[in-house]
């Protein structure tokens, strides 16, 4: 199977979580660069070590998908949304986030819809087929 994406990013503070998230991308072979944060501001000091390595501007390699838990502890998942929208969204315009979480409020589904950067939502653990469907919405 040929690699969808260059990089992606998942962001959870369990960390069975991301090794069961890495594991599924790699045999997917979904990205060829898997990054990881515990929480929402680990992936926020992420995004600013991303912009202190740019040259000119331009940052030449960043996720394409970030996978996201919402429930965590520091920075939550809604906080990181807020504060990357606030922040990052203009230089890094071509991310979208999965979120992948364990929460069953439909609230929170309709919630991550008044995010435009926020492409899906799905419940834990992430899955070979997930992989499959958000390629083929990227594609």
């Amino acid at each position: 199977m040929k690699v969808i994406m260059n990089r992606v990013l998942c962001i959870d503070d369990d960390s069975i979580t991301l090794m069961l998230c890495k594991a599924t991308i790699k045999q997917a072979s979904f990205s060829e660069k898997i990054d990881t944060a515990i929480n929402g501001q680990d992936a926020i000091e992420y995004y600013e070590d991303l912009l202190n390595k740019s040259v000119d501007g331009e940052v030449y390699s960043y996720p394409q998908v970030i996978f996201l838990d919402l429930n965590m502890p520091i920075l939550s998942g809604w906080e990181f949304l807020d504060e990357f929208m606030n922040r990052y969204y203009l230089k890094f315009n071509k991310t979208k986030v999965v979120i992948l979480s364990s929460t069953v409020d439909h609230r929170d589904r309709e919630r991550a819809a008044e995010y435009p950067i926020v492409m899906d939502f799905y419940s834990k653990p992430i899955t070979k087929e997930m992989l499959h469907d958000i390629g083929q919405k990227l594609n």
